[in-house]
């Protein structure tokens, strides 16, 4: 997998690489980012590690995940999820809080519906969860359609 440089110095999409998961168990530390992006909260940095390195390890055929970097440091993640020959969805996190609210999930989510046409997709869609509000607003800018509300998803994890 290639990288996507798109304005460069804003946001970019590269492949997974060894040290990401260092990241991804700071993310997983905050518990408001683990709420809003659906994490199970309170595991173990030896968990979250696991998970990261099976993702760069390989990745299946259906699910492609990018690293999301602003100035050459990884921000958070984009994915393609349930990829079938004509669809797919969409899961973006920026696990900085402190850069939440400056449109650089926007201008990362452009890049990965790039992405998502270029492999041939003719649908994307994705899935929000109630208390991210700020997802429900990314969504609607980026031109996506509410079609139904499911029940809450049970999430479990073993250690």
């Amino acid at each position: 997998m290639k990288p996507t440089v798109v304005n460069p110095g804003r946001v970019a999409l590269r492949p997974l690489r060894s040290g990401d998961e260092e990241a991804a168990v700071r993310w997983s530390a905050d518990p408001v980012f683990c709420q809003v992006a659906d994490w199970t909260p309170g595991l173990s940095a030896r968990v979250v590690r696991r998970y990261w390195q099976t993702l760069m390890a390989g990745q299946e055929a259906s699910f492609r995940r990018w690293g999301m970097t602003r100035g050459g440091v990884l921000i958070g993640y984009v994915d393609l999820t349930n990829l079938r020959a004509a669809s797919g969805e969409l899961g973006v996190a920026i696990g900085e809080r402190g850069l939440w609210g400056q449109g650089l999930a926007t201008a990362a989510c452009h890049l990965l519906l790039k992405e998502a046409w270029a492999l041939g997709l003719e649908q994307v869609t994705a899935e929000v969860h109630e208390p991210n509000r700020r997802s429900q607003a990314l969504m609607r800018r980026l031109g996506f359609l509410e079609v139904g509300v499911g029940p809450p998803v049970p999430y479990g994890t073993s250690r």
